[in-house]
This record gives C-alpha cells, sequence and structure tokens, in this order.
C-alpha cells in the first residue's frame, strides 16, 4: 500500500467493524452521518437492506445495551478512485466469523459508508 494510504488505512480500522464502534454515535444522527444516504448492504444471509432498514435495527440493538464482544484483524485498505477506499478483514464474533468489506468516501463532513458486506466463513 502506497505510503499516503498509511493514513487513510488507520482512520478507517478506527471506524471498523462497521456498526460496532460506539464511540462514534449510537443515535439516528450518528448513524446518519455515517452513511451515505443511498447506503445499502448484504447480510450474511445474502439479503440485501437500505440505509432506513439497517439504522432502524441498529437503534433496536443500541437500546437493548446488550454486550457485544468481538475482534477484528487481517485489515486491508485499497483505494477504488479519487477519495473511495475499500477496507477489508474478518470479525470474530464467538462462534461466528465472518468477511466483511466496506466501501468508504470521504466528504466535506468527514468519512461516510457507501457500501457494507458480510460473509460468513465456511467451517
Amino acid at each position: 500500500m502506497p505510503e499516503g494510504n498509511d493514513i487513510v488505512r488507520t482512520e478507517l480500522v478506527a471506524r471498523e467493524p462497521l456498526f460496532h464502534r460506539p464511540e462514534w454515535g449510537t443515535g439516528r444522527a450518528d448513524l446518519e452521518a455515517m452513511t451515505a444516504p443511498d447506503y445499502w448492504e448484504v447480510g450474511a444471509s445474502g439479503r440485501t437492506y437500505d440505509r432506513e432498514f439497517v439504522i432502524g435495527v441498529l437503534l433496536e440493538r443500541y437500546a437493548r445495551d446488550e454486550p457485544d464482544p468481538w475482534s477484528a484483524d487481517g485489515f486491508a485498505c485499497r483505494a477504488l478512485g479519487p477519495g473511495t477506499y475499500l477496507v477489508t478483514y474478518t470479525l470474530t464474533q464467538g462462534e461466528r466469523v465472518t468477511r466483511r468489506a466496506t466501501v468508504w468516501e470521504r466528504t466535506s463532513g468527514g468519512w461516510r459508508a457507501l457500501y457494507h458486506q458480510g460473509t460468513v466463513v465456511a467451517p
């Protein structure tokens, strides 16, 4: 990875795993700020979800305030175009292991996610 991407990589790794970092906020305005208006994702099930659905599920999860133990490793960051980056990594949540990918864009207001996908790792 080119040296100029080291700062970008550090900034984006600090934001992942997406939606598991309460320090970036857990309210509707926080979630809207961290996602593009046309944000969408593909879940481990293969189903697609739009921004509004994802935000609704997250607000319910955050309201329950349950423990969310996780670990992430194997981070990679690749420039896709001007101000747009792909971050990939492996997320472990108990016995569940998924490979994750998020497409991020830098805006005048900061970083926001355009797309996210999680795929369960086959045993």
